[in-house]
C-alpha cells in the first residue's frame, strides 16, 4: 500500500510540474544592465517577458529637422523626467511619417547616459501594464513606456487598462515611469458622424458633448502633454531630404542635383513626409555611391 501511495505522489508531482510549466507566470525582472530598451512580449503560453533590444536605432535629436517646436517640448519634458522633476505623460499625434516615434527614440539616445530607459509595449498587451509598473517600481532608472501607433477599437480591453495607469486607478503611478504614445488619431478611438447627434445645446447656444463623445475624449485628456505634427511643405521636405543625403556622405552639389528626383519620389508616394525623404535618400545614395 505504501509503495502504491509513493507512486501516486510521484505521479501527482510530475503532473503539477507540467501544469506549472504551461500556466502563466508572474512577470520577472530582466537584467537591467544589458540594454537601454526592452520589448514586452506575450508568449503563446501566456507568459510575459521583457526582451532586451540589442540594437537600438541610432537616431539623434540633431538628425530631426523641421520639427523644432515639437522637439523642444518633448525634450523639455524628458529633461524634467530624468532630473527627477514633475513631468507629463505624452501623446504625439498627427501626420504619418513626420518624426513622432523617431523623436522618442532620439530622446532615449540623448538621455540614456542619465538613466533613461524605454519599454516598448504593443496595444494588445496594454492589459499587462500594471505588471510592468510593479517591476520597475523602486528602480533608480527612469522608464518610458513607449506605445507606437496607438489606437483602439470599441471595447478593446487595453483601453481601460491604459486609462487606469495614466490617471484614475486607486494605485498611484510610480514616479519613475511615464507613457509616451504616438497615434494618427487625436482621441485614440474612431469617431463617427452619428456621434454629433449626441451633442446638446443650451438656450444661449452653448454646445455640450454627449456621453459617447465624453468617453472618447477622456483617454486622450489623461495625457498631460499633447504634441501635434503636421504635413511638411515642399521646402521642408527638401530640407529633410538634403539632411539625410548629407548623412549618407552625398556632397552638396549632388544634393542640389537630386532635388528634382526627390520631388518626383514624393509625388509617386503621395506624401512629403520625413519618412519618405529618408527612404528617397537611402535609394539615391545607394544608386550613386561616393
Amino acid at each position: 500500500m505504501s509503495e502504491q501511495l509513493d507512486r501516486l505522489v510521484e505521479h501527482a508531482a510530475r503532473l503539477l510540474d507540467r501544469l506549472e510549466a504551461i500556466l502563466p507566470q508572474p512577470l520577472s525582472a530582466p537584467r537591467w544592465d544589458v540594454a537601454i530598451a526592452w520589448r514586452y512580449r506575450k508568449r503563446a503560453s501566456g507568459h510575459g517577458t521583457l526582451d532586451p533590444v540589442r540594437h537600438v536605432a541610432g537616431i539623434r535629436l540633431s538628425d530631426l529637422k523641421e520639427i523644432d517646436a515639437q522637439k523642444e517640448r518633448i525634450q523639455r519634458n524628458t529633461q524634467q523626467f530624468v532630473a527627477g522633476q514633475p513631468a507629463n505623460n505624452v501623446l504625439l499625434t498627427g501626420a504619418r511619417g513626420t518624426g513622432k516615434s523617431s523623436l522618442i527614440k532620439a530622446c532615449l539616445n540623448e538621455y540614456a547616459g542619465q538613466g533613461l530607459r524605454l519599454i516598448e509595449v504593443d496595444k494588445a498587451d496594454m492589459t499587462d501594464l500594471p505588471d510592468i509598473v510593479d517591476i520597475v517600481a523602486g528602480r533608480p532608472e527612469k522608464f518610458i513606456v513607449f506605445c507606437d501607433d496607438l489606437s483602439f477599437e470599441e471595447g478593446e480591453p487595453g483601453y481601460k487598462a491604459l486609462k487606469s495607469i495614466l490617471d484614475g486607478s486607486v494605485a498611484a503611478a510610480t514616479p519613475n515611469l511615464l507613457v509616451y504614445a504616438t497615434s494618427n488619431r487625436r482621441h485614440l478611438l474612431p469617431e463617427y458622424m452619428k456621434e454629433n447627434l449626441s451633442y446638446t445645446h443650451t438656450d444661449d447656444g452653448e454646445v455640450h458633448p454627449g456621453e459617447v463623445v465624453e468617453e472618447k475624449i477622456s483617454l486622450s485628456e489623461r495625457f498631460g502633454l499633447w504634441v501635434s505634427f503636421y504635413p511638411f511643405t515642399q521646402d521642408e521636405y527638401l530640407a529633410i531630404t538634403a539632411q539625410w543625403l548629407a548623412s549618407f556622405g552625398v556632397p552638396p552639389a549632388a544634393i542640389e542635383a537630386a532635388r528634382a528626383e526627390a520631388l518626383v519620389w514624393a509625388l509617386e508616394r503621395g506624401s512629403r513626409s520625413g519618412r519618405v525623404a529618408y527612404q528617397f535618400a537611402r535609394d539615391w545614395a545607394g544608386r550613386h555611391p561616393a
